[in-house]
């Protein structure tokens, strides 16, 4: 028997959307799934916002008081994509209130706001699914099996790179993602955090690291208007994409104000050392002209390495065997044996994108909802994520190694 499932979205900017579209999918690709998502109630305060997501999406209700769907007995279940500043509040309202919770990474502005929203979800015995995605990249998940098998012998170290251009432009207007006290620590929460969970999920627990940041454009024009999102251009002209006046990733219009000064990191270089003894380089940026979603791994191992490029999503690159020297490196297209593939595509090499990520991410969401026991990235891990990027920002300010 399925059973209806009432949901909510709070916060719906791109990431609102990409949650939507997930629940809309989700039992087109897992059909064996005993709970059906319906979309009840939409949150976001941008006038008109969540007005629009529910005459798009079906939402039954539309506010832009998230409060509201607290105290909504429709909805079981909420999935969280307002900004980092909000996550803390939000998160342990719903969790309080008995809602389950997929909650956008990095939850919150530090380690003690992830660790706030994992306890209220712990005290209400609610599940918490968070949204480090690209582990479920079938290639990582195969990459994974690799590793654990022992295919490239012991691991001795690895690169994770997540470089980005959507905040390259001098002219990108000086949104909460710039501030310090509502963006936190800038690209470390916001793309260093999903390379740390893939080091972790790749190699098990960091032991310690050492960090280095940067501001490399150190002042913005403030916006006017209301913006949100990832933002493209401030001001007249025409952004990477070609869209006119003062545009989001989410397509809210603003104007030009004063400059303002950019609190909070564009860039992080990491040396990190695993329990297992392997050492790793961790490096994010999101101001890397020439770069969109550079994002991937290179694991080494005693006979052998693994190649990951997101943007080749579907490919491994494997290298394993006795020869170490001249040792050849074979691509494998992952197909119906890895990962949740079979769910999405009937033979190896057809493509997957972004958004099937999130809708794996809403079957684990669900699948953990129904069996009341976590499928994927729980709140401990958006915790660990927390201490290592704490551990960075300390790292950077006063010098030297910090221990996890």
């Amino acid at each position: 028997m399925v059973e209806s499932l009432g949901v909510a979205v709070v916060g719906f900017g791109w990431m609102g959307r990409v949650h939507s579209q997930a629940y809309a999918r989700v039992r087109h690709h897992f059909p064996h799934l005993s709970l059906r998502p319906r979309l009840v109630a939409v949150a976001d305060e941008v006038p008109g916002r969540a007005e629009q997501a529910a005459e798009q999406y079906g939402f039954s209700t539309a506010t832009r008081d998230w409060r509201e769907i607290v105290a909504d007995p429709r909805v079981r279940a909420v999935s969280i994509a307002a900004p980092n500043f909000l996550h803390r509040e939000i998160g342990t309202a719903m969790a309080e209130a008995g809602k389950h919770l997929w909650i956008e990474k990095p939850v919150g502005l530090t380690a003690a706001d992830a660790r706030a929203v994992a306890e209220a979800v712990a005290g209400a015995g609610v599940q918490g699914t968070v949204g480090f995605n690209y582990r479920n990249a079938p290639a990582v998940r195969y990459a994974r099996e690799l590793i654990a098998e022992g295919a490239v012998g012991r691991v001795t170290h690895v690169r994770i790179r997540l470089f980005s251009d959507y905040a390259a432009h001098p002219d990108a207007a000086l949104t909460w993602r710039y501030e310090r006290e509502r963006g936190g620590s800038g690209v470390l929460g916001d793309l260093a955090s999903h390379g740390v969970d893939l080091a972790r999920f790749l190699l098990g627990e960091i032991e310690a690291l050492v960090a280095d940041t940067a501001v490399f454009l150190a002042e913005r024009p403030r916006p006017t208007g209301a913006t949100t999102g990832h933002q493209r251009v401030a001001g007249g002209g025409r952004g990477p994409a070609g869209d006119a006046e003062t545009v989001t990733a989410v397509g809210v219009v603003g104007t030009v104000g004063a400059v303002g000064t950019v609190e909070n990191e564009d860039y992080v270089n990491c040396l990190l050392r695993f329990a297992s003894g392997a050492r790793g380089v961790l490096e994010a940026c999101r101001v890397s002209v020439g770069e969109q979603n550079a994002y991937g791994f290179e694991v080494h191992g005693t006979r052998g390495a693994l190649f990951w490029d997101f943007r080749r999503m579907g490919e491994l690159g494997v290298s394993s065997g006795t020869a170490y020297q001249d040792q050849p490196v074979s691509t494998v297209h992952v197909g119906p044996g890895h990962g949740e593939y079979a769910a999405f595509q009937p033979g190896a090499a057809n493509a997957m994108g972004y958004d099937d990520l999130k809708v794996i991410e809403a079957h684990g969401f669900l699948r953990s909802i129904a069996e009341g026991r976590a499928h994927g990235p729980t709140l401990a891990d958006a915790v660990r994520s927390g201490e290592a990027l704490d551990a960075m920002a300390r790292s950077a300010e006063r010098g030297g190694w910090v221990a996890l």
